[in-house]
């Protein structure tokens, strides 16, 4: 905030503007929404406009269509109240998205709709956790979400750190020992979290890794937390697959709560609080309490359950919009494809610094090696070394990352986050401006 001040009132700085790449909040930089559906939304808050002679100049007639068909299904529009558990309509077309996603049947009874990811998993915590001898199982590095939520419900946060040396990979061995060492200090553990694609760490799980896993929490009667909000783009080799349909193809009792979000990846609707979760195999008395958390909200905001809509429902061939939006689509992920490998690859050839394969999600999680004079300085200005290495960055470039203890880590290792959001010319400036600061930083302290 102090360095934007000081460019608002012109103080002297070694950069002219500061370059946001520590948050996945994609249209702050410069991602243009999808116009589809920002057409439909515009005819939603406007309903006067559907029924005005010069709407069908302004806007495809799909569009229209569509926001007639909201509001045939939503008395009152974007101002009114819906259902708690969320607009039927909206709640059948994600049953449908899912069913096509994974080839296999989903029900519009199992889908909850919430404002944002983070709502449902508040709500899972306040229903998993009973006292604070109860713990769940998270990723380290982790996405802090679920240390606050765990952390506000009273519960304890068990983290099992993640294999970096296998591409941050699940690995059974390391699952064992946190739950062990847990459970022999008193806790509880009612549950696991997965995140995948991984946030900050951007691998994606295959399918033999999931099945472990599913396995894992089959044996220790644990509830699955499966946060899969980036599963669109994906840039390597290994496929998206969700936690639902490896649990349903080998027939497996274990719980599972299913996360998705209109704020991340191709979307990028951050603001509109859009989000859905799907119960598989959860009991109908905890059904039932959670239905009771969200009628306590009354329903979760309109205008992001019609973006879910949106999402799970584009347009499709043969109609109006289809082309436009098939362009936007493919070429955000090109786009997207071509920063990830960019990025990775930039990383991977500074001396000091190492970063697994960018496979999914909006980030990179590289390594970096911190010379110990700067691990000195860091601890006589009362920071931690990648905090330290961050601050430094900012400082000198403008470029705003997250240090890596801000998700944990290995004690000893050092990391930072950084996105890939802005656009590709000004991603050529990152990696380059990145790339000066790093071997300045490592001469002065090496």
């Amino acid at each position: 905030m102090q360095h934007e001040r000081n460019l608002k009132e012109n103080v002297r700085m070694p950069f002219d503007e500061i370059i946001y790449c520590n948050i996945g909040n994609p249209q702050q930089l410069n991602q243009k929404p999808i116009t589809f559906f920002r057409q439909v939304l515009a005819l939603m808050d406007y309903p006067d406009l559907v029924d005005m002679p010069k709407a069908k100049k302004l806007f495809p007639q799909d569009a229209i269509d569509r926001a007639r068909m909201f509001f045939s299904n939503i008395p009152g529009g974007t101002g009114a109240y819906s259902e708690s558990q969320g607009i039927r309509l909206v709640r059948e077309h994600v049953a449908e998205y899912i069913s096509k996603r994974d080839s296999l049947v989903a029900s519009a009874e199992d889908i909850f709709l919430t404002d944002g990811v983070s709502q449902g998993v508040n709500m899972c915590m306040n229903v998993l956790i009973r006292n604070e001898k109860d713990g769940i199982l998270i990723p380290i590095p982790q996405y802090p979400l679920y240390t606050a939520t765990i952390s506000l419900n009273g519960g304890r946060a068990v983290g099992y750190f993640l294999k970096e040396e296998g591409g941050w990979s699940m690995d059974l061995g390391e699952l064992g020992r946190a739950y062990q060492e847990a459970k022999n200090q008193g806790t509880n553990i009612r549950a696991m979290v997965v995140i995948n694609p991984g946030n900050p760490t951007g691998q994606c799980l295959t399918e033999s890794n999931i099945r472990e896993v599913v396995r894992f929490c089959e044996q220790n009667n644990l509830v699955i937390l499966a946060d899969e909000v980036y599963q669109t783009p994906i840039y390597g080799d290994t496929p998206f697959t969700s936690f639902r349909k490896v649990v349903t193809e080998m027939e497996s009792s274990v719980e599972l709560v299913s996360f998705h979000s209109v704020s991340k990846g191709m979307i990028g609707e951050c603001g509109r609080r859009g989000g859905y979760m799907e119960l598989r195999n959860i009991d109908t008395v905890v059904r039932e309490q959670i239905y009771k958390l969200v009628s306590i909200g009354l329903c979760s905001n309109i205008a992001g359950q019609m973006m879910v809509d949106l999402m799970v429902k584009p347009p499709q061939e043969g109609e109006p919009s289809f082309a436009l939006y098939q362009e936007e689509m493919n070429s955000l992920q090109d786009s997207l494809t071509r920063r990830a490998h960019k990025l990775s690859t930039a990383l991977n050839s500074m001396d000091n610094i190492s970063c697994n394969a960018i496979e999914g999600a909006l980030y990179a999680f590289p390594k970096i090696d911190i010379p110990y004079k700067a691990v000195q300085a860091a601890k006589d200005s009362g920071m931690t070394p990648d905090t330290f290495y961050c601050v430094e960055l900012l400082d000198a470039t403008g470029i705003c990352v997250v240090p890596g203890s801000g998700f944990r880590q290995k004690k000893g290792s050092f990391h930072f986050r950084t996105t890939f959001l802005p656009s590709e010319e000004k991603m050529d400036i990152v990696i380059e401006k990145l790339r000066k600061f790093n071997k300045t930083f490592d001469t002065i302290y090496r």
